[in-house]
């Protein structure tokens, strides 16, 4: 008997590029890092990880950390300002 297996990789290809991008440029002191803890358990922790992990790549001026208040919710609109004022990047994860 002759069988034989397919085997299909649900990946989508990784779409080239359209042009290469200008490093991206500080402001003197270094990035405004801002953290949106979704209220997950151990969304923390791992939130921490990349913190520092940032830290150890790129100049960091500051970083601002904030926790909406469900899992469930969007983040409210104060949140979200504070963050659009403070930071020039966000970073969100969840955890478990």
């Amino acid at each position: 008997m002759n069988s034989k297996v397919k085997l299909v990789v649900p990946e989508a290809p990784v779409p080239a590029t359209a042009a290469a991008r200008a490093p991206r440029k500080f402001a003197q002191g270094g990035l405004r890092l801002g953290i949106l803890d979704n209220s997950k358990g151990n969304a923390d922790h791992l939130l921490k990880f990349i913190v520092a992990g940032v830290k150890e790549l790129m100049p960091v001026s500051s970083v601002v950390m904030l926790r909406k208040d469900s899992v469930s919710l969007p983040a409210p609109n104060h949140i979200l300002d504070r963050l659009a004022a403070e930071a020039d990047f966000v970073v969100s994860a969840m955890g478990d």
